[in-house]
C-alpha cells in the first residue's frame, strides 16, 4: 500500500506540473499572437508566402505553431496521467482492498 500511495502522489504531482506547464505555454502563445499581430500591422505584405513578408512574423508564427503542437501533446499526456491515476484509485477503493486506520 505504501508504494501505491507513493505512485498516487507522484502521478498527482506530475499532473499538476503538466497543467502548470500547459497554462504557461498558453500564455506564451497569447503573447506571441499579440506580437505577431503587431508585426503584421506594420507589414506592407499580408501573405506569408510572399518574399516581402517580415521574417520576424514568419519566425513568430512558426514558434507559435510549435508551441500549439507541444500543448496538444502535453494535453494528451495529461489525459493519460489522469486516466492512470483514476484506475489506480479505483483499484485502491475496490472491494476486498483493506486498509488499516493508519492508512496502510
Amino acid at each position: 500500500m505504501k508504494h501505491q500511495r507513493h505512485f498516487e502522489n507522484a502521478t498527482a504531482r506530475e499532473a499538476a506540473q503538466t497543467r502548470t506547464l500547459i497554462a504557461d505555454l498558453e500564455r506564451i502563445v497569447q503573447i506571441i499572437d499579440s506580437d505577431l499581430a503587431s508585426q503584421e500591422e506594420q507589414a506592407p505584405v499580408f501573405d506569408r508566402s510572399q518574399a516581402d513578408y517580415p521574417i520576424v512574423a514568419k519566425t513568430l508564427a512558426a514558434r507559435r505553431d510549435n508551441l500549439r503542437h507541444t500543448i496538444a501533446a502535453l494535453e494528451q499526456r495529461l489525459a493519460a496521467i489522469e486516466q492512470s491515476h483514476e484506475s489506480v484509485s479505483a483499484q485502491h477503493s475496490a472491494p476486498g482492498c483493506t486498509q488499516t486506520s493508519d492508512g496502510r
